[in-house]
């Protein structure tokens, strides 16, 4: 059995208020939970309200059955609160919703810092396109897990 090296993914982690960042996580065991507009909803509320607090100016995010892509600007917490509370918020709700109990997400998370000169409409383009190179949907419009700002 695989052992998660978060310990790893944190060395040499720095993070910086005003950078974007573009974040992976990873269902526990990556089981396919989100399937639908159902069972994605705790996320997709949880990464809204780390918007509508303050936390990070989302950009684009897509919910994959068994990962997260989030692409967003770090505002005004760290780049670990903002993560941990994102897995906090959105197990509780989860879990609440589908009448189950334990971890939701695979300790730790992927991060890579952008810089302002990339396109990042780009960027935005292939998180949201995920869904159709994994054979999910013909078109973007045919999935439903997804957005950006630049709609």
């Amino acid at each position: 059995m695989h052992t998660p090296q978060s310990h790893r993914l944190r060395t040499g982690r720095y993070a910086e208020q005003g950078r974007i960042y573009l974040i992976t996580l990873v269902v526990e065991d990556r089981q396919p939970l989100f399937a639908d507009w159902i069972t994605g909803r705790p996320i997709i509320q949880a990464l809204k309200a780390a918007h509508a607090e303050g936390e990070v100016e989302s950009l684009s995010w897509v919910l994959m059955p068994d990962h997260l892509h989030w692409l967003f600007e770090l505002k005004t917490e760290t780049l670990g609160r903002v993560v941990c509370r994102l897995k906090s918020r959105s197990t509780v709700v989860f879990n609440r919703h589908q009448g189950r109990h334990g971890r939701l997400w695979q300790a730790g998370f992927h991060d890579r810092a952008l810089r302002r000169e990339q396109d990042l409409k780009a960027v935005a383009r292939y998180i949201v396109a995920n869904p159709l190179r994994a054979g999910l949907a013909e078109n973007i419009g045919g999935y439903c897990l997804w957005d950006a700002a630049w709609l």
